[in-house]
């Protein structure tokens, strides 16, 4: 458990001594060093300690990859990987569950539905939310009453208005220093067309918002935008695509082959 603090100890003695002692003991531990591997067996048990010093100083310098000698360059990269992995999952983890909804909103659900049988999920929402019920998309969708007249299908619709549908997505792009970059897309589906990109560190409405307008111009918007449920959409974003004659189409929760 001490080698990494003494390690460290020893990093910041070695900045007080000269360039040319310097070279002659990093000469004298390479050949130290070479010994040892010529007696050590084919695979070394590192500690995590080990792991993680090892990562930290082949991301602070990048050039050291190519000085490994107790493990592969490539097994390096793979833990900063899973260590990238590890991190986001556990930030990213539940936190608390669903809320309980209350037995007369999950009644008046299935009664707007049952008498409303064209009603999407979508259009129930919307109409909920301006009664002041704050309920979820996806929630509604679990308590409606299934088996009524089917409208048109999703994939029916995208292939009949496939040359008026564009598509926008948001994919996240990590870095090196556990950091995400977001990459905003517009595609076209008629000829699957990349009509638009950018990429910002933080995605607000605002910011959507302006890449659409810049996306298209106002003669130039297509008819329909198909989109996910991301909280980026806010307000902002979805009175401008209103403002522009845009029918905003969000896909179903968890449903992202709607959205291809």
């Amino acid at each position: 458990m001490l080698a990494v603090p003494h390690s460290f100890a020893m990093f910041i003695v070695d900045l007080f001594k000269s360039p040319r002692r310097l070279e002659a003991e990093n000469l004298f531990l390479r050949h130290q060093l070479s010994i040892a591997l010529r007696r050590a067996p084919p695979r070394l048990r590192l500690r995590g300690s080990d792991r993680a010093l090892l990562v930290w100083m082949t991301r602070r310098w990048p050039s050291l990859l190519s000085a490994a000698q107790v493990v592969q360059p490539e097994t390096i990269l793979r833990w900063h990987r899973s260590g990238f992995t590890a991190f986001w999952r556990w930030k990213s983890r539940r936190r608390a569950g669903r809320p309980k909804i209350d037995r007369g909103l999950r009644d008046l659900i299935r009664r707007m539905s049952s008498e409303n049988p064209k009603w999407g999920a979508s259009r129930i929402h919307g109409e909920l939310l301006m009664l002041g019920f704050e309920v979820a998309q996806s929630t509604v969708s679990k308590y409606m009453v299934q088996g009524g007249p089917r409208s048109q299908g999703w994939k029916t619709f995208l292939r009949n208005h496939a040359q008026a549908i564009a598509a926008i997505d948001l994919c996240v792009v990590p870095t090196l220093s556990f950091e995400r970059l977001f990459a905003f897309l517009v595609l076209g589906h008629g000829r699957r067309q990349l009509l638009w990109f950018e990429v910002t560190r933080h995605p607000t409405a605002e910011w959507l918002a302006r890449q659409i307008t810049e996306a298209f111009a106002w003669a130039s918007a297509p008819t329909y935008l198909v989109r996910d449920n991301d909280r980026a959409y806010g307000h902002v974003f979805t009175s401008r695509v209103r403002a522009m004659g845009i029918r905003d189409r969000p896909i179903s929760p968890g449903s992202p082959w709607q959205n291809p």
